[in-house]
């Protein structure tokens, strides 16, 4: 039951290289479960794996034990994520609560849910760290905050749930070669402009970001499945973050991006303006986590096999 891996949200994009990374490992057996099963196979075929693997619709989640359950499920695209209202709450509550109640009933499961960032509010002048605390704006409550209480909301009840298995992994960026390039992200944006020749349009806002490599991410999974006995939040970060000009320079240097910084360029946020969305606060380190790839570093591998993909 150990190696037998549940992963719900098969068709989401952190759900596409966890299942590429650990599926060719060959050392799971892994049960993915989605909204559209068939989304989610014809992945599992171009991606080699459609002979050991098939999707699920998720009626027929828990019908067995496993040693792990992945929650992969949430609204990512920024697009999407601004017009969702309160679905927000309702999708993450939903799912987690399929995970918590097959939890109820085999006590030596581990859920590892992937949380985000934005649980640490909407104060991003400065990287969050260990003493940092959530900062919400209530007296009016902004839309944009509705995305990070869910799942503050997810966490504080895991962590009061300390009888159980349970991890939360906060992710503040995610890129690789299975990215929905229609999606608002601002990555999706620049590869989409680098494959195509397009111009790149962008404010002038020096912000950082980071993005782990799906490797790295499938390793920290794995560590925590290889110690189990957990009942914390970890932020996930990279070697080093990246900031947008260097992200800029590095594609334009490699793939003759062209773009232009106007000071009239308004840019979608659906969760807030986050200047330095990324982490200081280690502490997945104490479970032996260690990145091996910087965030320009990620950004490079991954974006060559998309701009290079005919």
């Amino acid at each position: 039951m150990g190696k037998k891996i549940a992963i719900l949200g098969a068709t989401s994009h952190i759900a596409k290289g966890l299942i590429y990374n650990l599926g060719h490992g060959g050392e799971y057996d892994l049960r993915m479960f989605a909204r559209s099963p068939e989304r989610a196979d014809e992945f599992l075929n171009a991606a080699r794996l459609g002979d050991r693997f098939k999707a699920k619709p998720f009626e027929e989640f828990g019908r067995e034990s496993y040693g792990a359950i992945i929650n992969c499920v949430g609204i990512g695209d920024p697009g999407k994520l601004s017009n969702a209202g309160s679905s927000i709450f309702k999708i993450t509550e939903t799912f987690d609560t399929l995970a918590l109640d097959h939890l109820k009933r085999s006590p030596d499961t581990l859920y590892i849910n992937f949380s985000s960032g934005a649980v640490y509010g909407s104060d991003f002048a400065s990287p969050p760290d260990e003493n940092s605390r959530a900062s919400f704006d209530i007296n009016p409550m902004d839309p944009a905050a509705y995305y990070g209480i869910a799942k503050l909301h997810s966490e504080a009840k895991h962590r009061a749930m300390k009888n159980f298995r349970i991890v939360d992994l906060r992710i503040f960026g995610y890129f690789s070669r299975f990215i929905d390039l229609d999606a608002k992200y601002m990555m999706s944006e620049i590869v989409t402009c680098a494959k195509n020749s397009k111009e790149f349009l962008t404010g002038p806002d020096d912000i950082v970001r980071d993005y782990i490599h799906p490797e790295n991410l499938a390793s920290l999974v794995k560590l925590c499945m290889a110690k189990r006995d957990l009942n914390d939040a970890f932020d996930v970060c990279s070697l080093h973050p990246a900031r947008k000009i260097e992200i800029l320079e590095k594609f334009s240097s490699l793939y003759g991006l062209k773009y232009t910084v106007r000071e009239s360029h308004s840019v979608l946020s659906a969760t807030g303006k986050k200047t330095n969305y990324y982490s200081t606060n280690g502490r997945v380190q104490t479970i032996g986590f260690v990145p091996q790839y910087t965030s320009l570093e990620t950004l490079c591998q991954e974006s060559k096999i998309i701009i290079e993909m005919q």
